[in-house]
């Protein structure tokens, strides 16, 4: 007796605008901001591989108002490859889909089911002496859901294997706002098969403790990321659903691009081609541990080293540097490099070295002072209001993400200001590369 197969995945946020990256790197910007169309015509190509009965995407196919219609006319080809292969789309609107006017807008392939903002389900009659299938769903209208939508949901449909699409925030989690929340055992409790789940963007699967292969709940993740706080490799889900309920997963990655925190200790480091090597070192342990034709690294220098100024210093060379060695291993690119080093601490008594006293002073009196944040923060908010619209996020999306963002700020900068002071220019000037 065939199992009901289908791919499972959200929170694809179809050409996603990047701010800055796009503003620090054209190339790479490129490069990312095709990465989302290209993993969706990955699961296309998967689900058509696998053969599976069908695609459900749990929400946020879109990233917002999006007004392109190249977006939505790539999006109309890649489902009719799947309708010419037999291949059902189940899709709901997310938070982000329901500010979509292309969403409402594109004329979908005929065997495309969209669910609207009333609950309903789609019965699918199969092979003889197989269960018939229902797929519940349920879209935003709008793009806040403060309440549960589970209540809304119709019942499991009898001697059916019950399928259901929701896109909820769960019990919340580090990032994402709260958006139809539920909880698992709630979910457990409306005798679903499956729940296929969006809007968190890493996976986890939640089963029941009484019986791990049934009643299982899936939050996907996302199939690519779109930067660095989206690390890792990325992927959609491949589910088989036999007429007894027992439910078997495959995680399939999807993603052309990963992106990857890489820090390197320079402690010890006294030449500029000792850290060179090491970033060598690093990319390519990197480039190995990933899985993606493409890997996007955020570069972090740490450790006390007598190139502490330098680096600070000459941060565009050793830029440049990283860039061109990523480039010689192929298939890495450099998104970002940040430096937290400092230089070695004095051999004399602290009291007596002046550049210990100026630390503990910045430190302590002055960054740690409610005067200097709030001065800080108004010149913040000064700088914000003069920056387009699309940019005045990138100190932080709310205040307590900007606060965190220009305390680091301004310790990097005191950082920076004393490794400049320590370095001798008389013999610390040189800028060679290796």
């Amino acid at each position: 007796m065939a199992a009901y197969r289908f791919i499972h995945t959200a929170d694809i946020h179809l050409d996603s605008p990047l701010k800055s990256l796009a503003l620090r790197d054209p190339e790479l910007a490129s490069l990312v901001g095709a990465a989302t169309r290209s993993a969706f015509s990955a699961i296309i190509d998967l689900c058509i591989a696998e053969g599976v009965d069908a695609l459900v995407i749990a929400g946020d196919l879109y990233d917002g108002d999006q007004t392109s219609m190249k977006t939505a006319r790539f999006l109309s080809e890649e489902l009719r490859r799947l309708s010419a292969a037999e291949i059902r789309t189940f899709i709901i609107r997310g938070n982000h889909d329901a500010l979509s006017r292309v969403s409402k807008e594109l004329v979908l392939p005929d065997l495309v089911k969209l669910f609207g903002g009333r609950p309903e389900h789609v019965l699918i009659d199969r092979a003889p002496g197989e269960k018939p299938v229902a797929i519940h769903g349920l879209s935003f209208a709008n793009p806040t859901a403060p309440e549960s939508l589970l209540p809304k949901y119709r019942q499991a449909v009898p001697d059916a294997i019950n399928i259901g699409i929701l896109h909820t925030s769960l019990g919340g989690a580090p990032g994402h706002d709260s958006y139809a929340p539920c909880s698992p055992t709630d979910l457990h409790a409306t005798g679903y098969d499956y729940w296929a789940l969006g809007h968190i963007h890493k996976r986890s699967v939640v089963t029941r403790p009484d019986a791990a292969n049934r009643n299982v709940v899936v939050m996907p993740g996302m199939p690519q990321g779109r930067d660095i706080n989206e690390g890792g490799a990325k992927s959609v889900t491949l589910v088989s659903i036999t007429d007894d309920g027992t439910v078997s997963l495959e995680e399939r990655q999807t993603a052309l691009a990963e992106f990857a925190r890489v820090t390197i200790v320079a402690e010890g480091s006294t030449e500029w081609s000792d850290l060179a090597e090491k970033i060598t070192d690093a990319l390519k342990q990197a480039r190995a541990n990933s899985t993606t034709p493409e890997l996007v690294v955020r570069l972090g220098f740490s450790g006390a080293t007598d190139l502490a100024w330098r680096m600070r210093r000459d941060a565009d060379l050793l830029m440049t540097e990283a860039q061109d060695r990523a480039a010689r291993i192929g298939a890495v690119w450099i998104e970002k490099i940040e430096i937290d080093c400092v230089p070695p601490r004095s051999e004399g008594p602290a009291s007596t070295d002046p550049l210990h006293e100026l630390r503990t002073l910045m430190q302590t009196d002055i960054l740690g002072s409610g005067g200097y944040a709030a001065a800080l923060t108004t010149l913040a908010e000064q700088l914000q209001a003069q920056l387009p619209t699309e940019l005045r996020d990138l100190l932080g999306t709310d205040e307590t993400g900007t606060s965190e963002t220009l305390e680091k700020l301004a310790r990097e900068g005191a950082e920076d200001v004393l490794a400049r002071l320590q370095g001798d220019p008389a013999t610390g000037a040189g800028s060679e590369t290796a």
